[in-house]
C-alpha cells in the first residue's frame, strides 16, 4: 500500500510559480510511475503530467507543455511539480498519483492505483 501527500498550494497571481510536492510513503518509489492529474469544479479529472521511476520517461498534457516540469527525487520517495506562467484555467484542486508499472506512464487517471487528497490551487487573473 502506498500513502501520498500533496502540499505547495496556494493562491497566486497570473504568471506566477508554485512547486508541488507529494510525499510517498508505505513501499519505495522503485517501479512505480507517478503522476500529476488536476480537476476543476464540474469539470473531469484531467492529466497534467507523469514520470516513470527512472526518470527517463516523461509525458505531460499539452496544455502545460512548456510551463510545468515534473520530476522525482526517489530517496525522499518525493515527486515535484514545478508550475511557472500560470494562467487561470490552471486553477484546480491537484492530485498526486502512483501506479506498478513499467514503461511510458498512463494519462488515464483510472489505470493508477494509488491516490494523495489533493492540494488547491488558485490563479486569479
Amino acid at each position: 500500500q502506498v500513502q501520498l501527500v500533496e502540499s505547495g498550494g496556494g493562491l497566486v497571481q497570473a504568471g506566477g510559480s508554485l512547486r508541488l510536492s507529494c510525499a510517498a510513503s508505505g513501499r519505495t518509489f522503485n517501479n512505480l510511475a507517478m503522476g500529476w492529474f488536476r480537476q476543476a469544479p464540474g469539470k473531469e479529472r484531467e492529466f497534467v503530467a507523469a514520470i516513470n521511476w527512472s526518470r527517463s520517461i516523461t509525458d505531460y498534457a499539452d496544455s502545460v507543455k512548456g510551463r510545468f516540469t515534473i520530476s522525482r527525487v526517489n530517496a525522499k520517495n518525493t515527486v515535484y511539480l514545478q508550475m511557472n506562467s500560470l494562467k487561470p484555467e490552471d486553477t484546480a484542486v491537484y492530485y498526486c498519483a502512483a501506479r506498478a508499472s513499467l514503461g511510458r506512464p498512463p494519462t488515464a487517471h483510472g489505470l493508477y492505483d494509488y491516490w494523495g487528497q489533493g492540494t488547491q490551487v488558485t490563479v486569479s487573473s
